[in-house]
């Protein structure tokens, strides 16, 4: 049940009188923060962004990470958990049931998601195989949070005819994803092709003097295609979360008849 859907039972209930002050109080009780001592866990991020809380496990201890991704499963049902390792994934699947490990995209998730087989497309581009993971943290993202994401890698402008070769589906999208290293030129070639929002995540594969992906990150902020945004280098995460923000918001705007 969505988080308002919960609320709003909750507050029938009470103007019913099948529940009491007391009860109600005790239901909202982890509303808006829950505080679990290392943690204050934001029950109300789903209200603001339409998902819970998504948990970046690098830096926490296994621990940690399974309580709160416990907390934030019971009340809401699903979770997003990004940058996991292969180790802290064992652990944390032997105490989450009906949890799912995504190794390339490092993500762990309800093994229950399934993401939709059609409506609008979230088209993630790689420029090298090597991108892979970062564009496969950005296409999970996109599914556990509620859209069709569809994937097109090793298109990079070293050979920009396997691209071109996929003309249809690149017309098709309503957001663009592009996970590029090197000198990161991939992003404007895709940008000045199509009418669509496109989200460059500059990575950090290349040699030198690509300086771990900040002549990426540069040449993608410096593109002279309009309507390209840049993410932080290798934030996979934030480009897929970015692009289910854009059609989510147009989907609710559809059903309001408002304009798009």
């Amino acid at each position: 049940m969505a988080e308002k859907d919960r609320i709003r039972e909750i507050l029938s209930s009470l103007r019913r009188g099948d529940m009491t002050v007391d009860e109600a109080a005790r239901a909202l009780n982890r509303f808006p923060v829950e505080d679990v001592a290392f943690a204050h866990i934001d029950h109300h991020r789903t209200l603001r962004r339409g998902f819970p809380e998504v948990v970046f496990c690098q830096g926490k201890e296994t621990d940690q990470v399974i309580a709160i991704l416990s907390r934030i499963a019971e009340a809401h049902g699903t979770f997003l958990a990004t940058r996991v390792e292969a180790g802290m994934a064992d652990a944390i699947l032997s105490k989450i049931s009906g949890a799912r490990y995504h190794p390339v995209a490092g993500i762990i998730c309800p093994e229950s998601i399934e993401p939709p087989g059609d409506g609008p497309i979230v088209l993630v581009i790689s420029a090298g195989t090597s991108d892979i993971p970062v564009a496969e943290e950005a296409a999970v993202t996109a599914e556990v949070i509620g859209h069709r994401a569809e994937r097109l890698y090793d298109v990079g402008v070293a050979g920009l005819h396997r691209l071109l070769g996929h003309w249809e589906l690149i017309q098709e999208a309503a957001v663009i994803i592009v996970a590029a290293g090197m000198e990161g030129a991939l992003a404007s070639v895709v940008g000045g092709l199509v009418a669509v929002p496109v989200i460059a995540v500059p990575t950090s594969v290349g040699y030198g003097a690509s300086f771990g992906g900040v002549t990426a990150l540069l040449a993608m902020l410096n593109s002279c295609a309009a309507g390209v945004t840049v993410v932080n280098i290798d934030n996979g995460f934030g480009a897929g979360y970015a692009a289910g923000l854009i059609l989510s918001s147009r989907q609710e705007k559809e059903k309001t008849g408002e304009e798009p």
